[in-house]
C-alpha cells in the first residue's frame, strides 16, 4: 500500500513516515520544506534502510500534484501540511487561511480526481477553544480561539462536507494535543526554523546553551501553579496513532474523529521540572504576560481511540524529556 504524506519532512510527518516504513508501507512525501529540511528524510531512510520517494513543491501547486498522482498510484494519503503556530496566527491570519484552506482543497480536488477517498487529516486539539470541560472529547462542542485552530476547524468541516458528498471517502480526523519528545536513536526530533514556538524545543535550546531562558506566557492562570495545563503526548506514540487510523477501517461512518493525547495534564512547570531531572541541566526562566489564543488548561479524554483504534500512548513525561534531550544534546544545531 502506498502512501502519500503532505508535510512529511517535518517534525510529526517524519516520525510518521518512519513508522510507515517499519510497518512495510511504501511512503511518497509532498513538503515545500517551509519549516522543515530534506535531511529529516535522509534520516529516516538511514535508520530503517528502507527508501522513500520525497517530492519538493508547495500543496497548492495543483499542476505539481497532478503530475505526481498521474505518475504514481496513491491508495492513501495522510495530511499534515499546514502552518502551525498559535501565536503565529494571530499576527498573520490571512496567511495561515490561504496555507492551511489553499492546500488541503487542492488535495482533495486532486484525490477526488484520481479516485484516492482514504485520508487520515492532522487536526488539533485547539478546534476546542476554551471549552467548559477541561478534559474534552471528541463530542465537545469546537470553539476554536485563533485563525490556527479556526483553519483546522474549517477543515473538519469541509471533510465532513465531502464525506457527506460521497460516501466512498473514507476520513479519519485526528485531533492531537502536544506532541513532544524525538526518536529514541536521538538522530531525528523537532527542529524548528528560528526560534521556536514550541515548549519543549525551546526549553532543550536553553539547556543547550543556544538561549538564555524560558519565558513562561502566564501565571495567573486558574490550574494548580498558575501556568498552563496541556496534554504532552510523544511523538513516537502520536505516529502510532496514524498507524492505527490507516489499519482501521470504520464499520458505518465515512468520517470518524479521534482524539490522541495522554488523557493527563501537565503545567509548564511540570514540563520543565521532568526536563531539568532527564538532561541534569538547570533550565533558568521567566514569568511574561499571556499570549493572544492560549487557553489556560486542556486535556483529551482519548476512550474512543482506546476502544476503536486499538491504541494508547506508551512513553510518558520524563521519556519524552529525556528523548528531547538526547536528540538537542547529540544534535545542537539540528539538522545542520
Amino acid at each position: 500500500m502506498r502512501i502519500l504524506v503532505t508535510g512529511g519532512a517535518g517534525y510529526i510527518g517524519s516520525h510518521t513516515v518512519l513508522e510507515l516504513l517499519e510497518n512495510n508501507y511504501e511512503v511518497v512525501v509532498v513538503d515545500n520544506l517551509s519549516n522543515s529540511q530534506e535531511e529529516s528524510l535522509r534520516r529516516v531512510t538511514k535508520i530503517t534502510n528502507k527508501s522513500l520517494d520525497f517530492h519538493e513543491f508547495d500543496l497548492r501547486d495543483e499542476n505539481r500534484l497532478n503530475e505526481l498522482f498521474s505518475a504514481t498510484k496513491i491508495d492513501g494519503v495522510i495530511h499534515f501540511a499546514g502552518l502551525k503556530a498559535v501565536g503565529e496566527s494571530v499576527l498573520e491570519p490571512l496567511n495561515y487561511y490561504s496555507n492551511n484552506l489553499g492546500s488541503t482543497l487542492t488535495l482533495l480536488k486532486t484525490m477526488k480526481k484520481f479516485g484516492v477517498h482514504q485520508l487520515v487529516f492532522s487536526s488539533s486539539c485547539t478546534v476546542y477553544g476554551q471549552p467548559d470541560a477541561i478534559q474534552v472529547s471528541e463530542n465537545t462542542p469546537i470553539q476554536p480561539t485563533s485563525p490556527y485552530g479556526q483553519t483546522k476547524a474549517m477543515i473538519e468541516q469541509i471533510l465532513k462536507d465531502v464525506s457527506l458528498s460521497d460516501k466512498s471517502w473514507k476520513i479519519t480526523i485526528l485531533r492531537y494535543f502536544n506532541p513532544i519528545g524525538a526518536h529514541q536513536s536521538g538522530k531525528m526530533g523537532e527542529d524548528p526554523n528560528g526560534i521556536p514556538n514550541n515548549l519543549l524545543p525551546y526549553t532543550a535550546q536553553v539547556a543547550v546553551g543556544k538561549l538564555k531562558f524560558v519565558s513562561i506566557f502566564g501565571n495567573d492562570y486558574d490550574t494548580p501553579d498558575g501556568t498552563g495545563v496541556r496534554d504532552y503526548i510523544h511523538v513516537v506514540d502520536l505516529a502510532k496513532g496514524h498507524i492505527a487510523a490507516l489499519k482501521h477501517t470504520p464499520k458505518t461512518a465515512s468520517l470518524v474523529i479521534y482524539n490522541l493525547g495522554t488523557g493527563k495534564g501537565s503545567s509548564v512547570l511540570d514540563v520543565l521540572a521532568a526536563f531539568e531531572k532527564a538532561s541534569g541541566k538547570k533550565v533558568p526562566y521567566v514569568f511574561a504576560p499571556r499570549r493572544p489564543g492560549d487557553v489556560s488548561q486542556l486535556f483529551a479524554n482519548v476512550d474512543k481511540a482506546h476502544k476503536e483504534l486499538n491504541w494508547q500512548t506508551e512513553k510518558d513525561l520524563l521519556q519524552a524529556c529525556q528523548d528531547t534531550w538526547h536528540w538537542q544534546s547529540s544534535n545542537p544545531n539540528g539538522y545542520n
